[in-house]
């Protein structure tokens, strides 16, 4: 059974947890990675109340000895990598501390290094020609007022997975960039929106469970014909 590997994992019932669902109906054995312990075992028992097989493992995305970790974990067999970790707070330039900018930055880009980086090494000591998606957002494309932190990182992330993509076409490692350009009718979402259920009937939310057959998508692709970024949005969005 090939291995996959999701890290950026909060709830059940967001992008990453149904990412981890979707993948383990396509007869992976799926990690599932993140930070909040909780959080990764409802997914997991979920999962393998599904019939299928996962595993939580809590990590830090910027911490290099613990992405080190998290691989040898997983051992041989990973085949399918995704990172879906970065948040999207508000906050002025002029007024965010340097703290804040740098959280940022370190969560969306250089957490995404640390896992590239040990991802692609695992590929290449199996000679496995893998796939390796990062997530991003409306703000890889364009700045938004008040969120400078945010597009800086993410727009630095879709940067770094095209030069990761190009520097590891000739191993024929597929590198992806989904692009979710709007809100998704998700966890996180439906807490902070009093007219989330009007919202999804009217399609101005994306659905998730669409999104994560992009996902399948872009990993079902033939080596001669593959894509290297998906843009996704709703009908009724604007851009």
């Amino acid at each position: 059974m090939k291995k996959a590997l999701v890290i950026g994992v909060g709830p059940l019932n967001g992008l990453g947890g149904q990412l981890c669902r979707k993948i383990a109906q396509n007869n992976f054995e799926v990690f599932v990675a993140g930070r909040t312990k909780e959080s990764l075992d409802k997914v997991v028992d979920t999962i393998i109340k599904d019939g299928n097989k996962a595993t939580p493992i809590t990590v830090d995305a910027t911490n290099e000895d613990q992405i080190k970790d998290m691989i040898k974990e997983v051992g041989l067999g990973l085949d399918f990598a995704i990172y879906n970790v970065g948040n999207s707070r508000p906050g002025k330039i002029i007024e965010m501390d340097a703290s804040y900018f740098r959280e940022s930055w370190e969560s969306c880009c250089f957490g995404a290094f640390l896992f590239a980086k040990a991802v692609v090494n695992s590929f290449l000591n199996e000679k496995t020609a893998g796939t390796i998606i990062f997530t991003g957002a409306s703000a890889s494309l364009r700045g938004k007022s008040n969120f400078g932190a945010f597009n800086s990182a993410k727009g630095a992330l879709r940067n770094f997975a095209q030069a990761l993509a190009k520097e590891y076409a000739e191993n024929l490692i597929h590198v992806g960039h989904v692009i979710v350009d709007g809100g998704l009718a998700g966890e996180r979402i439906k807490q902070r929106l009093s007219d989330f259920e009007q919202r999804v009937k009217e399609g101005k939310l994306i659905n998730i469970e669409n999104v994560t057959d992009a996902y399948m998508f872009l990993y079902n692709q033939s080596k001669d014909a593959w894509t290297f970024e998906l843009d996704l949005r709703t009908s009724q969005e604007n851009w």
